[in-house]
C-alpha cells in the first residue's frame, strides 16, 4: 500500500493511501466519540491528537437496528458507539479545489454507514476530478430518542458536526468549501432537506440532490422512547442509568419495540423540533429560505416493491390489498371515502399501461404517498425561487427475486457511485447496464460542478416548471417525460401540505 501525503487538519495530521490515481483517507473522526457521558448528548468537537494518524481503514459504523434486508446484503460491520468518522476520496491534494460530494447514507435511520462498499467514492471521484466524502452517524435509538430529559436529533447533529469539517477542512483535500453538494438516499434524502431547513447549515453547501426522500411526518412525540425505556426497565429521567446500560441491551429494546410497528418504516427518525430541524422543509421551500441551493431530487419508479417482497408486509398484503391501503392512509390523516377514491383513480388511470392487480395498485400508491407527491409539492415550492431545479425517475428493473422487485428502493445507488460490482448486490444488478451508470455518474457529477446535470450522452434535460413538469427518465435508454401519472397525482390534491 502506497502511502498518501500527510495532510494537516484543524485537529491534526493524517495519512491514508493512494490507489489507482486517487488519495483516499477514511476513518477520520470529526467528533469526539459519543459513548460515557456524551451518549444522546450533541456531538462534541473533536481535540487534536499528536502526531499523524492512520487513515487508512474505515472507522466503525453505528450500532446496527435488524432489518429485514439483512437476509440478502449482510449486515454492516463493524458496529460501535463509536462511530463519529469521516471517509474521503480525491483526485489530488494539490492545492486545486474541486466540487465536493457529501455523502448521506440510508437505511429508515436505523441502519447503514458511509463504510458500506456500495458507497464506495473511488468511481465517482476519479470520473469527475472532484472530492467525495462519506460520513457515519449515530442510528436508531443512539441518535433519535426524545424525551424532556434527552435532547432531540443528535443523529441529525453528527452530520452538521461532519458538514461543518469538511468546510473547516476540505480544501486540504483539494476540496472547494465554497462548492459542496450534499446528497443522499432515503433516510438520506430525509436528511438532506432537514438540513435545509437548519440556520446552523446555512452557508454550509451550494446544491442539494434527494434521491427517494421519503414523506416527512409532522407528529412530534416520545412515544417510541418511552416504549423504549420500558423495555428497559429504565424510569423516565433516569438518563445516568440509561447512560451506563450496555449498548446491545438497547439495540434488543429498540428492535421489538419497531417489530411491533411493523407497518412504521422509519420509527425512530428525525423530529421537527429544537435549531437543527426547526420546520417542515416544505415550509421552507415555499417561504423561499432555500432560495440560493441548486436543487434535484428524484424517486425510483418502484420504490415500495422492496417492501411488498418481504416480510412481514408481504403476509400482511394477501388478498387484502385494498383494504390495507385504505387503513394506511387512514392512519395517516386520510379519510376512508378519500382512500376508496384515490384507489379508484389509481385503477382507470393505469388500466391502459400498467396492471391494476390489487398489490401494483397498493404499491403504486404508497410509492407516491411516500415519495412521488411529497417530492412533487417540494419540487413545485421551489422552482418558484430557484430556477436551477431538476427532477428524474429511475426505472431500470432489477432482475433479483424473479423480476418481482422492478427498479425499487435503493437501486439506483449503485448506478450512483459506479459500484455496481459490489459483491453484495450481484444478484440485484446482473446484467446491468455499465452505459447507464455512467450516465447517472456524469449527471450527478455535472449538477455538482455547475448546478446543472445536463451532459453530452442524455438527451437535453429540462428544469422543472409546473405546466410541462419535465423528468429526466433513468432506464436503458434515457429520456425526457413530461406529466409523468398526472392523473394519480391530481389524485392527491389537497393532501400531504403542511
Amino acid at each position: 500500500m502506497e502511502k498518501s501525503n500527510i495532510i494537516e487538519t484543524k485537529t491534526g495530521k493524517i495519512q491514508g493511501y493512494k490507489e489507482e490515481g486517487l488519495e483516499i483517507f477514511k476513518g477520520i473522526p470529526f467528533a469526539e466519540p459519543p459513548i460515557g457521558k456524551l451518549r444522546f448528548s450533541p456531538p462534541a468537537s473533536k481535540q487534536s491528537w499528536e502526531g499523524v494518524l492512520n487513515t487508512t481503514e474505515y472507522g466503525s459504523c453505528s450500532f446496527q437496528g435488524q432489518s429485514e434486508l439483512e437476509q440478502y446484503l449482510g449486515k454492516l460491520e463493524p458496529e460501535n458507539e463509536d462511530c463519529l468518522s469521516l471517509n474521503i476520496w480525491t483526485s489530488v491534494t494539490d492545492g486545486i479545489k474541486r466540487p465536493v460530494m457529501f455523502w448521506i447514507h440510508g437505511g429508515a435511520f436505523k441502519t447503514g454507514g458511509g463504510i458500506d462498499p456500495m458507497y464506495d467514492g473511488s468511481a465517482l471521484a476519479l470520473r469527475g476530478d472532484i472530492v467525495v466524502v462519506t460520513i457515519n452517524y449515530r442510528l436508531g435509538s443512539f441518535g433519535f430518542l426524545y424525551s424532556k430529559d434527552i435532547p432531540p436529533n443528535v443523529g441529525l447533529q453528527d452530520q452538521l458536526m461532519a458538514l461543518k469539517w469538511v468546510n473547516e477542512n476540505i480544501e486540504s483535500f483539494g476540496g472547494d468549501p465554497t462548492n459542496i453538494t450534499i446528497f443522499g438516499e432515503s433516510a438520506g434524502g430525509y436528511s438532506v432537506l432537514a438540513l435545509c431547513t437548519s440556520s446552523e447549515a446555512k452557508g454550509l453547501f451550494r446544491r442539494i440532490i434527494a434521491q427517494s426522500a421519503p414523506y416527512i411526518d409532522k407528529k412530534v412525540s416520545d412515544k417510541i422512547t418511552k416504549n423504549i425505556l420500558r423495555k428497559l426497565h429504565i424510569r423516565e429521567g433516569d438518563l445516568d442509568s440509561l447512560r451506563n446500560i450496555p449498548p446491545e441491551e438497547i439495540i434488543k429494546a429498540q428492535n421489538e419495540v419497531v417489530a411491533s410497528n411493523p407497518t412504521e418504516v422509519m420509527t425512530l427518525r428525525p423530529l421537527i423540533i429544537g435549531d437543527t430541524f426547526p420546520k417542515h422543509p416544505l415550509k421552507a421551500f415555499l417561504n423561499g429560505e432555500c432560495a440560493n441551493i441548486d436543487f434535484m431530487i428524484g424517486t425510483n419508479l418502484d420504490e415500495f416493491k422492496l417492501y411488498t417482497a418481504m416480510e412481514p408486509i408481504k403476509s400482511m398484503v394477501g388478498s387484502d390489498a385494498e383494504k390495507l391501503i385504505v387503513g394506511f392512509l387512514a392512519m395517516n390523516g386520510i379519510e376512508i371515502k378519500r382512500g376508496e377514491e384515490i384507489i379508484k383513480t389509481y385503477k382507470k388511470a393505469r388500466a391502459e399501461k400498467y396492471s391494476t392487480e390489487s398489490l401494483e395498485v397498493l404499491t403504486a400508491v404508497i410509492n407516491d404517498f411516500a415519495f412521488r407527491v411529497p417530492m412533487t409539492r417540494l419540487l413545485e415550492a421551489q422552482r418558484v425561487h430557484q430556477p436551477n431545479t431538476y427532477n428524474y425517475m429511475f426505472s431500470w428493473p432489477s432482475p433479483g427475486l424473479d423480476g418481482i422487485l422492478g427498479a425499487c428502493h435503493s437501486l439506483e445507488i449503485p448506478f450512483v457511485f459506479g459500484t455496481l460490482s459490489s459483491p453484495t448486490l450481484k444478484e440485484f444488478v446482473k446484467g446491468a447496464p455499465k452505459e447507464l451508470s455512467e450516465k447517472m455518474m456524469d449527471a450527478w457529477i455535472s449538477f455538482a460542478k455547475t448546478g446543472n446535470p445536463n451532459h453530452r450522452n442524455i438527451p437535453n434535460w429540462p428544469a422543472y416548471d409546473t405546466e410541462t413538469r419535465g423528468t429526466m427518465i433513468f432506464d436503458k435508454e434515457c429520456k425526457v417525460g413530461n406529466a409523468l401519472f398526472d392523473k394519480e397525482r391530481e389524485a392527491w390534491d389537497g393532501l400531504l401540505k403542511i
